[in-house]
């Protein structure tokens, strides 16, 4: 194969070369075939909940091993919505089962203004395990520091309904890295 070029002036006015055809597309095209073939490949398989041996799943209870007060109910709340948004059903007769604990709830100031505080955090870690009919249990991905912040130099009552917010929402990411572990294992 004969490789043809041709002079072109850059944006200097200078003379380069520059390889005649469009190398875009050919480079477009063996980075895509590399990709493909390193996934597909290495054994990956794309799965989704059709593929799961269960359909019902059980919630057992959920610890609270913080100090902050109905986290394991407003988590246990949580739970339900995300494996209900994903098509799970609910059965406290299930096989299978999550089981887990809510190990860490920090409130956080980021930045302060005149000695008062303004923009703030919530971080929040659990420990959760699924645990199928024969006992066995499988770690479940939720080992992230869920964080997240809101800014509020309001009144007191304003920054804990904000307080409130960003931990629901703090939940929520935990529950959602906690379905997403199940379905893709």
């Amino acid at each position: 194969m004969k490789i043809s070029y041709e002079r072109i002036r850059n944006e200097r006015g200078g003379r380069i070369l520059r390889r005649k055809g469009n190398t875009m597309h050919t480079g477009v095209l063996i980075l895509v075939v590399v990709i493909g073939l390193s996934f597909f490949g290495c054994g990956y398989t794309i799965q989704g909940k059709s593929n799961l041996p269960f359909q019902a799943i059980a919630i057992n209870k959920i610890v609270n091993k913080t100090f902050e007060p109905k986290l394991e109910d407003r988590m246990q709340t949580a739970l339900v919505n995300e494996l209900m948004l994903e098509g799970f059903v609910i059965d406290n007769s299930s096989g299978y089962k999550i089981n887990g604990s809510i190990t860490q709830f920090e409130l956080r100031t980021l930045s302060e203004k005149s000695n008062v505080a303004t923009e703030y955090e919530v971080i929040i870690k659990g420990d959760f395990k699924l645990m199928d009919s024969s006992g066995k249990t499988k770690e479940l991905r939720s080992h992230g520091v869920f964080i997240v912040s809101f800014s509020s130099s309001e009144q007191l009552q304003t920054v804990i309904a904000l307080k409130e917010l960003a931990t629901e929402r703090a939940l929520k990411d935990l529950s959602s890295e906690i379905v997403a572990s199940i379905i893709y294992q």
